[in-house]
C-alpha cells in the first residue's frame, strides 16, 4: 500500500502531540477539551472503540472502494470535514486550507456561521461544493440574507444545528478568556510569544475575524461587545416555527445537527429535512449525555429507510469510520481530527489528514473483505 501522507505521523493521535507543541495552549485547550469534566468526550471515543467487526478472510474478494454516495453525489471517501468554530484562532487561514484539501480529495466540508472565512471564500475555494451550517439567528432578517448568500453561493447543502440551546459550560475556556465576552490576557500573550510560527502566521493572515458575520457587526467592537452581540444575535433553542421557515426557503438539501433521541428523529422526518447528523457537539454541551455510537445504532435501524442518517463526535481514525458505518451511520464527519493536522502541520495539515484517514480506512476494507461503504454493517459483531 503506497503511503501518500507524511510519514513521521502516521496516527491522529500524533497530529495531536505535534499540534499542542506547535499553538499556543489557550489555542489548543479550546481545540481539545469538552465542557465540564470532559466525561462525555472521553465516552464518545470509548464506545465506538466498543464496537467490534467480522472479517471474511476466505470469501471471494474484488477490491474495496471508499466512494460512497450522499444526496445524490458521489464522493471519494464516507467521511467529511466537521463545522469548527474559530477554526483560525487556532491555526491561522485553517478554514481555507481544509476547504481546499477537502475539494481537491471530493469530501464535503462543512462551514460553520461562527468561523473564520466567509461563505463566499469557501464557495469559491469548493467551486460550490461547501456545506454550509447556519447558527439560528434571533432576527429572522439576518437568517434570511446569510441563507440568501448561502443559496447565491451554491451551497448542496445547509446544516441546521439543534444542539446549542445554550453555550457549553467550559473550564478551560473560561480560566484562557475565550468564554463569552472573550479576553485576552498577560498568560495569553506569554503563551503566544512562545509559540512563534504560529505568532508569525497571525501577523500574515491577521488577527481572526467573524467573517460570515463580518457584514451584520458593529465595527470596532471591543471584546466585552463582541460578547454582548452573540448573545444578542443567536438564538440557539430550534423548534417547528423556527425550522418550517428555513425548510420553506431552502431548495436545497436540509440536514439537522445535534440529534440525539429519537423524538428529535421523528421530528426531523415530520418537518421534511433531509437528514440527520447524530451527534452531541463533540461532548461539548452536555456533559451527562450518551455517547453518539449508542443512539445512532438504534436510529441508524429505525429510521434510516426515511432519513439520510450520518454521525459526527468521537470519530478519530479509519477505524472509527468503519465502526460507525458498521453501526448504521450512511456517512461521518471528524472535526477536531483535521484541526489537528493543519495545527501540527499548516498548509499541508489538510491533505496530510485526508490521506491518512483514507489510507487507515482502506486497510481495514481490505482487511474486512469489505468492498463497498454499504456493506460495512454486514461486519458488526452484534
Amino acid at each position: 500500500m503506497a503511503l501518500k501522507f507524511d510519514t513521521r505521523y502516521p496516527s491522529i493521535d500524533d497530529l495531536r502531540t505535534r499540534a499542542q507543541k506547535k499553538i499556543p495552549k489557550f489555542a489548543f485547550e479550546y481545540l481539545d477539551g469538552g465542557c465540564n469534566e470532559d466525561v462525555n468526550l472521553i465516552r464518545n471515543t470509548a464506545e465506538i472503540r466498543e464496537v467490534q467487526l467480522k472479517p471474511n478472510y476466505l470469501r471471494k474478494h474484488h477490491g474495496s472502494s471508499l466512494k460512497t454516495k450522499l444526496f445524490g453525489i458521489e464522493y471519494d471517501a464516507p467521511f467529511g470535514i466537521a463545522p469548527v468554530g474559530l477554526q483560525g484562532l487556532m491555526w491561522p487561514n485553517s478554514p481555507e486550507i481544509l476547504a481546499k484539501a477537502a475539494f481537491e480529495h471530493n469530501i464535503p466540508f462543512i462551514l460553520s456561521t461562527v468561523t473564520t472565512t466567509s461563505i463566499e471564500r469557501a464557495s469559491e475555494l469548493t467551486e460550490g461544493r461547501a456545506w454550509f451550517q447556519l447558527y439560528h439567528p434571533t432576527e429572522n432578517r439576518l437568517r434570511d440574507d446569510i441563507i440568501k448568500r448561502a443559496e447565491v453561493a451554491e451551497c448542496p447543502v445547509l446544516v441546521i444545528l439543534c444542539d446549542v440551546p445554550t453555550f457549553g459550560f467550559r473550564p478551560r475556556d473560561i480560566r484562557n478568556g475565550l468564554a463569552m465576552p472573550p479576553k485576552m490576557n498577560l498568560t495569553n500573550i506569554l503563551q503566544a510569544f512562545g509559540r512563534p510560527h504560529w505568532s508569525l502566521q497571525t501577523l500574515k493572515y491577521g488577527i481572526p475575524n467573524f467573517e460570515v458575520l463580518k457584514p451584520y457587526m458593529p465595527k470596532d467592537l471591543d471584546l466585552k461587545q463582541l460578547g454582548k452581540f452573540m448573545d444578542q444575535t443567536f438564538s440557539g433553542r430550534l423548534n417547528e416555527e423556527k425550522i418550517k421557515p428555513i425548510r420553506d426557503m431552502w431548495k436545497g438539501k436540509l440536514v439537522l445537527k445535534g440529534v440525539a433521541s429519537e423524538y428529535d428523529t421523528e421530528e426531523a422526518i415530520r418537518l421534511g429535512i433531509d437528514g440527520i447528523i447524530v451527534s452531541n457537539h463533540g461532548g461539548r454541551q452536555l456533559d451527562a449525555g450518551q455517547s453518539t455510537i449508542k443512539p445512532l445504532t438504534t436510529i441508524a435501524e429505525k429510521y434510516g429507510d426515511k432519513i439520510e442518517v450520518m454521525m459526527d463526535s468521537g470519530i478519530r481514525s479509519g477505524p472509527d469510520v468503519a465502526r460507525a458505518m458498521a453501526s448504521g451511520a450512511k456517512f461521518t464527519f471528524m472535526g477536531r481530527s483535521f484541526m489537528y493536522g493543519v495545527s501540527a502541520l499548516g498548509k499541508k495539515g489538510g491533505d496530510h489528514t485526508i490521506s491518512l484517514l483514507k489510507t487507515e480506512l482502506q486497510q481495514v476494507m481490505e482487511q474486512l473483505c469489505c468492498e463497498s461503504t454499504t456493506d460495512f454493517p454486514d461486519h458488526l459483531i452484534e
